[in-house]
C-alpha cells in the first residue's frame, strides 16, 4: 500500500487565531470538479468549524454550467470573455449552481459533520442586482453592449447570512441573485464573494483558485507576490494582473475597502493551503491588506 501524504494538524497553540473569526471562502473550477481536491477542502474547512470559525462558502461554476447547456445544445454567445445570458440560459444557469453545485457542496459538509445551509443571492433578498453592461471599443469608438442576464451587486442584506452563522450553520451561496423587478441574475462569483465578505466584516476573504497566487511573470510560476497592499495591486492592473486574475484581486479590493481585514488568493488545489495560511505562520499565495 503507498504511503499517504501526513494531514496537516491544528496546533492547539494557534487555535486562538481562528476561533470566533467570520472566514469567507470562495472556490470555483478544479475544486468543483476534482473530487480529491474538493475533499481536502471539505477537511481544511472542518477543521477551522470545530475549532470556532463562522465560515461562509461562496461558489462559481463555469465549468458546470457549460456541460448542462451542451447537454441541452443551448448555445452561449461570448462577448469580450462574458457569457451572454438570455431567459432560456439563465434558467439553466440557476439550476447548474443552486440547483447543482450548491446542494452537493452542502452533502459533502453534511457528511463531514457539519450543519450546511445552501441558499443563493435571492434568499432573503440578500443580493439585489442591477443589469451589467460590457463595453466594447471598435475603431475607437466605444460601445455598451447589453449581456442580458448578467448582474452586478447593487445591494447586500445580511440578515439571513448572520442568522445562519449566529444558528452554528454554514451558508454556501450561489451568487444566482435577484433584481428589483424580481429578475434572476447570474453574478461573477468572484465579485459576488467580495462584496459579502465586505457587507460581513468578515476577519478573512480567501479566494481560492488553480495557481499558486499573483505571479509577477505569468512564465515563471515561482515568481508569487507573497504581499502586497492594495494601493500596490492597484498598480498593477493590465500588466501583471490579467485575464482571470482580473476579478479575483478586484473582489480583494472590494472586500478590503468595504472592511476586511485580510484577503488572500491560494491554490486550492494544494493539500491543506486554506490551513496554512489561516493558522500559521506560513504565507502561501498572494495576501493583501490596505
Amino acid at each position: 500500500m503507498k504511503n499517504q501524504k501526513k494531514r496537516f494538524s491544528v496546533d492547539p497553540e494557534i487555535v486562538k487565531n481562528v476561533k470566533s473569526q467570520t472566514i469567507l471562502i470562495k472556490i470555483g473550477g478544479n475544486a468543483l470538479t476534482d473530487s480529491a481536491v474538493k475533499n481536502s477542502i471539505i477537511y481544511q474547512i472542518s477543521s477551522l468549524y470545530k475549532h470556532g470559525a463562522q465560515i461562509v462558502l461562496v461558489h462559481g461554476g463555469g465549468i458546470e454550467i457549460k456541460r448542462l447547456l451542451d447537454e441541452v445544445s443551448v448555445q452561449s454567445e461570448f462577448i469580450g470573455g462574458h457569457r451572454k445570458t438570455d431567459e432560456l440560459s439563465i434558467s439553466y444557469i440557476e439550476m447548474a449552481l443552486s440547483g447543482g453545485v450548491n446542494k452537493e457542496l452542502v452533502s459533502l459538509l453534511q457528511q463531514a459533520g457539519l450543519n450546511a445551509a445552501g441558499i443563493s443571492g435571492k434568499d432573503g433578498a440578500m443580493v439585489t442586482a442591477s443589469r451589467r453592461t460590457h463595453k466594447v471599443t471598435t475603431d475607437g469608438v466605444d460601445k455598451e453592449v447589453d449581456l442580458g442576464f448578467v448582474g452586478d451587486v447593487a445591494e447586500v442584506d445580511t440578515r439571513l447570512l448572520r442568522t445562519l452563522l449566529n444558528a452554528g450553520y454554514i451558508p454556501v451561496v450561489s451568487p444566482i441573485s435577484i433584481g428589483k423587478k424580481g429578475e434572476t441574475y447570474n453574478i461573477n462569483a468572484d465579485m459576488f464573494a467580495g462584496h459579502l465578505a465586505g457587507a460581513l466584516n468578515a476577519d478573512h476573504f480567501v479566494a481560492m483558485t488553480n495557481i499558486d497566487g499573483l505571479l509577477e511573470d505569468i512564465n515563471q510560476p515561482d515568481s508569487v507576490i507573497s504581499r502586497m497592499s492594495a494601493d500596490e495591486a492597484r498598480s498593477l492592473f493590465g500588466t501583471v494582473i490579467q485575464g482571470g486574475m482580473i476579478p479575483k484581486v478586484e473582489s480583494c479590493l472590494i472586500a478590503l475597502q468595504n472592511g476586511v481585514h485580510s484577503t488572500h488568493i491560494i491554490n486550492g488545489t494544494k493539500q491543506d493551503e486554506l490551513l496554512r495560511i489561516l493558522v500559521t505562520d506560513e504565507n502561501p499565495g498572494t495576501t493583501i491588506t490596505k
